[in-house]
């Protein structure tokens, strides 16, 4: 059999290559897609920077049950409370970049921290992955029973003439119920105590018992409080009323101008987790924000349910990283 040369070996060296190049990207894809098909394979762990009972730890309970019917593997719920949510942060930055150790963040960890503490043993931004926000969250400004003031109006009133003397709790330091309470401070030009706490749970126990007066808390903790009795509540804090409590005004139109403070919540996974993994947590993620089962439970809670893209949640940070850093530097509040 005789074999004829190619006039233009150049074109099937050109060919080979190219047909070579496709064969790599088909392989680099493999992989990739063989490991999100795979994942997960083992249980999965959402640390909660704060202890049990508060509104991170009650958002994380409700994904994660989600998650776990739908990867079919346990969701383990770890809660690392301390330093304002830093404890268990740090945790999840030194986490195996696999997609088995996740956060559930809040506007503290990934926002508010970063311009309220001198030194951070991690970095917000460079040693995570945004997977997607789970609910943003008016706080509630709550006050204890005995307390003569009923309104914003008249907290305000009580505030000035009694400077000093009214306690103002909170979750902890740099807290986002913590920076509300700062905020109200800059605005209604009052004088009030801060009163920390470690966790949401802890701090609504010592406002039930008298320990403090008020509180800016997260509504998914207060809110049952406010209902039951226990406490009343003299306004949300956000620019618009709350749909879960329309009948409850706002802090500015109740007598204080601008004053406009929301808490968001979100799920992130230590830096250098494979995109196709990434992907794949956030698919899920997306798909619990969307189920009525789940949309309902938040709703309850008086919190809107916020699914996204991982570069939607990043730019989101970006933006209120330079927001609360203006509050800081305003408010004067620092931890070295």
């Amino acid at each position: 059999m005789t074999f004829k040369t190619p006039n233009n070996p150049s074109r099937i060296s050109r060919r080979q290559t190219l047909l070579g190049l496709a064969s790599l990207a088909g392989l680099s894809w493999l992989p990739g897609q063989a490991l999100a098909q795979s994942f997960p394979s083992k249980p999965i762990t959402i640390v909660v920077p704060f202890p049990a009972g508060g509104t991170t730890d009650i958002l994380a309970r409700i994904v994660g049950q989600f998650m776990s019917t739908e990867f079919n593997q346990s969701v383990v719920i770890d809660n690392r409370a301390g330093a304002g949510g830093n404890v268990g942060t740090q945790m999840v930055a030194r986490a195996p970049a696999d997609g088995y150790t996740l956060l559930m963040g809040t506007v503290g960890t990934h926002a508010i921290n970063a311009a309220l503490y001198e030194r951070l043993p991690f970095d917000h931004i460079r040693d995570f992955v945004p997977l997607s926000r789970s609910a943003m969250v008016p706080n509630i400004l709550v006050a204890h029973p005995s307390q003569p003031f009923n309104t914003v109006a008249e907290l305000v009133a009580y505030a000035r003439a009694n400077p000093g003397k009214i306690r103002f709790a909170s979750s902890g330091n740099g807290t986002s119920i913590h920076l509300s309470g700062e905020l109200f401070k800059i605005k209604a030009q009052v004088d009030m105590l801060h009163v920390p706490y470690r966790g949401s749970a802890p701090a609504i126990a010592g406002l039930l018992g008298g320990e403090t007066d008020i509180m800016f808390d997260n509504m998914p903790s207060a809110i049952q409080h406010v209902r039951s009795g226990g406490l009343k509540a003299l306004a949300v804090t956000t620019a618009q009323r709350s749909p879960e409590m329309p009948n409850l005004p706002t802090i500015a139109e109740a007598g204080v101008p601008g004053y406009d403070a929301t808490s968001w919540f979100g799920l992130f996974a230590p830096a250098g987790t494979p995109d196709a993994i990434v992907r794949r947590l956030n698919a899920t993620i997306v798909k619990a924000l969307n189920d009525n089962e789940v949309r309902q439970r938040i709703v309850e809670l008086g919190a809107a349910p916020h699914p996204e893209t991982p570069e939607s949640f990043a730019s989101f940070i970006q933006q209120e990283t330079a927001k609360w850093a203006d509050v800081m530097r305003a408010s004067g509040a620092r931890i070295d």
